[in-house]
């Protein structure tokens, strides 16, 4: 008998070993175009295959002569010589890479790793510092200092498709929304994902002709907020908006204390600020801890967006920015916050409703797909409660590195609606099974310690984009359908 691979989710290798799954295809990922970017750029199986690994059942996975217009299918094939059964996760391979000749020694050298860290570090090295008395619009700034260091690239590494096919569909007049979300799904390339979040919030129309019009009027809406809420005497304030207050400055200084960008007193400033303010503008909710986690996201992509997408999490490129840049940083980032906030409102009301809803779902999902795990942590004491509230509370951002948590939230923004709280169980759900077998050989202590501080320091991109694609396959599974929750017990 062949041995299933350790790591893959419990419900997954029950469903192959039981032999129900009979259809012959399982969408694994909504169609989206990606060709050398995110979950494109490997190749995985999901469950073992017999002795006979060359045989794939026709899935060809050579790149094809024209793009595709899905990145990746996942499905059951029945292989012609042993009969076994595989779920595979098929993408394009990556990008050739590119090879120079060195002109001394005539080797060839791979370049590819090469450039993108020197292209990284060029960029890091060209970041001018803006005047303070500049006055043009955040899309006027960021437009001309992508453009400075998208030229620099272009000269060292030529454009993925997935880039062109962004740069297409942001460079319209119109903006397609149903075709950005499909190509974000997989992941948007760092130098577009300002703009793109934005986009998919809502925090900027469609139409690109009033994007610097809008983002002039919000700003400006907010610097009003901010002397009406914020910028005030101390005695003016009342009881319950000194203590909400009291509350963000005891907050902010714990958000994300492993990330040296957090560390620094501008942003420390800027954040209090803005979650003071939403909580002042916000009364059925005011501040409820884990607000102060979902801003980091956005600030970090946002200050990104003034130089090309390099990361800024080591707080480095502080010394550069600017008191104009910072104002505009904070501006979007209160009404990005705003706007996911609005669709997930009842989380942080009285009793926390949507909170609660989210925590069933995830344990009646769990009961479905891993019964064994489900009994194990009724057995040892273990109630969803105690370690999926932080989950949900805080949307995964203290269990990834708040790199992972910027590729996570790609896939969340693309999905329309409900990728903060439908999709957010899926994950959740494929999150917990994935550490089935750990999880089955745990007391109650064990288990615990391990809810509270769980392995996922050496996760990558990889990693989380093989999470997306178990929580969709999962969504396909049971989205929409309310029979899942009727679990037949003995």
């Amino acid at each position: 008998m062949s041995q299933q691979p350790r790591g893959l989710p419990g419900f997954l290798r029950r469903t192959l070993r039981n032999d129900i799954l009979d259809t012959p295809s399982v969408a694994v990922e909504p169609d989206s175009v990606d060709n050398g970017a995110g979950i494109g750029d490997v190749t995985t199986s999901v469950v073992a295959s017999s002795s006979d690994t060359s045989d794939t059942a026709g899935i060809n996975t050579r790149r094809p002569e024209t793009p595709n217009t899905s990145l990746g299918e996942s499905w059951i094939s029945e292989s012609s010589s042993s009969g076994s059964k595989h779920l595979r996760t098929v993408a394009f391979p990556p990008l050739p890479r590119e090879r120079c000749v060195d002109e001394n020694s005539n080797d060839f050298v791979a370049t590819s790793e090469n450039d993108e860290r020197g292209v990284a570090q060029e960029n890091k090295k060209s970041l001018a510092t803006p005047s303070k008395n500049s006055t043009q619009s955040l899309a006027s700034t960021t437009t001309q200092q992508q453009t400075k260091n998208n030229s620099k690239s272009q000269q060292s590494q030529p454009k993925s498709y997935k880039e062109t096919q962004f740069e297409t569909i942001i460079s319209s007049s119109i903006i397609s929304l149903r075709d950005l979300r499909k190509i974000s799904w997989n992941g948007i390339p760092p130098h577009h994902r300002s703009l793109t979040w934005k986009i998919l919030l809502g925090y900027l129309p469609a139409n690109t002709s009033r994007h610097v019009s809008t983002l002039h009027r919000k700003r400006a809406e907010y610097k009003d907020a901010r002397k009406q809420h914020y910028d005030i005497p101390d005695d003016s304030r009342t009881n319950s908006e000194q203590e909400t207050l009291r509350q963000v400055l005891v907050d902010v200084p714990r958000t994300a204390p492993e990330v040296p960008l957090f560390h620094n007193d501008r942003i420390r400033r800027c954040l209090t600020r803005l979650l003071y303010i939403w909580a002042m503008r916000h009364p059925a909710s005011s501040y409820v801890q884990g607000i102060n986690d979902l801003a980091t996201p956005f600030i970090a992509v946002f200050l990104a967006g003034y130089y090309n997408g390099v990361s800024c999490l080591d707080g480095e490129i502080m010394a550069s920015v600017t008191d104009e840049m910072m104002e505009e940083v904070e501006a979007d980032t209160y009404w990005c916050l705003t706007n996911l906030l609005a669709g997930i409102q009842d989380h942080y009301t009285s009793d926390q409703p949507g909170m609660q809803r989210m925590v069933m779902r995830l344990e009646e999902l769990v009961n479905r797909i891993d019964a064994d795990l489900s009994c194990h942590l009724k057995e040892t004491g273990i109630e969803f409660m105690q370690f999926a509230f932080k989950w949900m509370n805080c949307l995964l951002l203290r269990e990834f590195t708040l790199s992972c948590v910027i590729r996570l939230w790609d896939t969340y923004l693309s999905e329309e609606g409900g990728g903060f709280e439908d999709f957010h169980v899926y994950v959740c759900a494929s999150f917990l099974v994935h550490f089935s077998n750990d999880l089955q050989q745990m007391s109650f202590d064990e288990l615990f310690q391990f809810m509270q501080n769980m392995p996922t320091q050496n996760w990558g991109d990889r990693e989380i984009e093989i999470l997306l694609s178990s929580a969709f396959v999962l969504s396909t599974l049971f989205g929409g359908s309310e029979a899942h929750l009727n679990v037949v017990r003995a």
